[in-house]
């Protein structure tokens, strides 16, 4: 069943080849965060989304950049529990102003493979999200000539694309360095 509704809602991405990139600069981001786990997180991504969207109108982000970046960071992820923290917010030019309830979160400037998240309609974002995360981790990652760079997971980038009604589109950004560095 599981194979027939990623069929459904996402694209395949086997044999995919990610594009390489040196993030020059961090980015900030002003958002929130929270602690969950792979059995939990489409719960808990849901709720915090709805939390971000409350604050976000009682308490406008300034310095938000243009054109509008949103990241969804996850970071130390613990194979053994499936545990995770999950941090969402928008990308801000500066960072010295931060609404109450809200924290900054620096993507660090690092090595990251990018993979394109493309739902197959607006309902397959978790599916194609976690098609896409399992694919680059399981598939591409063991076999390339990189490891993960151990200081965070993975973001996941949107902008204008991930608004448009007809094809969706997202980048996920994974964290990597060369295999056997520190």
């Amino acid at each position: 069943m599981t194979s027939l509704l990623m069929r459904l809602f996402v694209h395949d991405l086997s044999g995919y080849q990610p594009r390489i990139v040196d993030l020059e600069e961090p980015i900030s981001i002003v958002g929130i965060s929270t602690d969950t786990t792979l059995k939990g997180i489409y719960r808990d991504v849901a709720r915090l989304g709805r939390q971000f969207k409350d604050l976000k109108e009682a308490n406008p982000i300034p310095n938000k950049r243009e054109p509008w970046g949103f990241a969804a960071v996850s970071r130390g992820y613990d194979p053994k529990t499936g545990a995770m923290t999950y941090i969402m917010g928008d990308m801000v030019t500066e960072a010295n102003e931060v609404p109450e309830g809200m924290q900054v979160f620096m993507i660090p400037a690092l090595k990251y493979a990018i993979f394109p998240v493309r739902p197959k309609g607006r309902l397959g974002w978790g599916l194609a999200i976690a098609n896409a995360k399992g694919y680059a981790y399981t598939q591409w990652l063991p076999r390339s000539p990189y490891e993960p760079a151990g200081v965070i997971d993975d973001f996941e980038y949107h902008d204008e694309r991930s608004t448009r009604k007809r094809k969706p589109e997202i980048d996920l950004y994974v964290a990597i360095r060369p295999r056997g560095s520190k």
